[in-house]
């Protein structure tokens, strides 16, 4: 049985018990018709977002049309939007938009499930550390809490995903991961082009493209979103994410030059794509891991799908030797990824401090 909006507000170890220990998430609380917004999420005024730091004229990042993706064109403007952004949109990408239907479709259905049939998939009672169902990012080091759940799948094998995945989303995440292969390979040549690197051995393609993390996001209605955030400013750990998104809106990305928000508008049948920290370290900086966040809806559930094409746990990342041997000095160090991945995963987010734990 549900807790009483009155409990809610008013014993914190109630609400926690409801959204994390019973699996009800802020999908849970959404429905239980609150007016205000539970102070746990209340965001510091500096984390929230409002008109005074959103970027007033309303450029937003390049969209990029794949259709000729051999033109050079193309890759010029690929690699300037990883250069100056960090983020870009894609359309004509060859990901079949059925598939990106089906996967949103299976995102709204896993979420639908009843919270005991999600719990299983919780942080203490999944069979594999691969599998996490969970809401905000992480509670336990949180001053103030996130507006998300989320259902976190790490793709080790297809036998894995068949036996152990959720089945009411497994395939179409599958598919979605399959379907998405020949677009990060493209661009991944791409932007390693960009940097002089002109063969990506097998070492190089680990290293890029050697782990991938599927994680289906589910943004509810919220009483007083301008007091809360989806998910606070951070950048990704990953050499690329490729982020599917509805059609509700709410993503922004850092203005690296004003230090204002930029809204990312939906596009139908596009993909974004972003730079992560992992290739900013690997590019020596050339291309720019950037700062983003999500904004909460007061009128509308929300959810996004992103792919986070990363190096293996066991890869050793640092600036690539192609970028440097001309006497370039290199701003990172080598580290070991799951190194790297811990650091990240170990407190709240924090914009871009994690890129602090890779500097020489």
């Amino acid at each position: 049985m549900a807790p009483s909006v009155s409990v809610i507000h008013s014993n914190p170890q109630s609400l926690l018990d409801f959204v994390v220990n019973k699996g009800h998430g802020v999908k849970g609380l959404s429905e239980l018709g609150l007016e205000t917004l539970p102070h746990q999420y209340i965001q510091p005024p500096q984390e929230r977002l409002d008109a005074s730091n959103e970027e007033s004229n309303k450029d937003s990042i390049p969209v990029i049309d794949m259709s000729n993706w051999d033109d050079p064109e193309v890759a010029q403007a690929i690699c300037d939007a990883a250069r100056k952004w960090g983020f870009f949109q894609i359309v004509n990408h060859r990901v079949p938009i059925h598939v990106l239907e089906d996967v949103k479709d299976a995102t709204l259905k896993f979420f639908a499930l009843p919270a005991e049939e999600k719990l299983k998939y919780s942080k203490e009672r999944s069979v594999t550390n691969n599998i996490r169902f969970g809401t905000s990012f992480t509670p336990e080091t949180e001053k103030a809490l996130e507006w998300k759940d989320y259902l976190s799948l790490f793709f080790v094998s297809v036998d894995e995903a068949a036996s152990l995945w959720p089945p009411i989303c497994r395939n179409q995440a599958l598919e979605y991961i399959e379907a998405s292969e020949l677009i990060v390979k493209k661009l991944l040549k791409i932007l390693m082009n960009g940097l002089n690197v002109k063969e990506i051995d097998e070492s190089t393609e680990s290293i890029l493209m050697g782990s991938k993390r599927i994680n289906l996001n589910y943004y509810p209605k919220c009483p007083n979103p301008e007091l809360t955030v989806g998910v606070g400013r951070h950048s990704d750990v990953s050499t690329l994410t490729v982020l599917l998104q509805d059609d509700i809106g709410g993503l922004f990305v850092r203005n690296t030059e004003t230090m204002k928000w930029i809204h990312v508008p939906p596009v139908s049948g596009s993909l974004v794509i972003n730079v992560g920290d992992a290739l900013q370290i690997i590019s020596n900086g050339h291309y720019k891991s950037v700062e983003h966040r999500v904004s909460a809806n007061g009128n509308s559930n929300r959810i996004s799908v992103p792919i986070f094409v990363c190096p293996r746990p066991s890869d050793i990342i640092g600036p690539l030797p192609e970028v440097v041997q001309n006497g370039e000095k290199p701003i990172y160090k080598h580290i070991l990824y799951s190194d790297y991945v811990k650091h990240f995963f170990r407190k709240a987010h924090d914009g871009k401090a994690t890129i602090d734990f890779a500097k020489e």
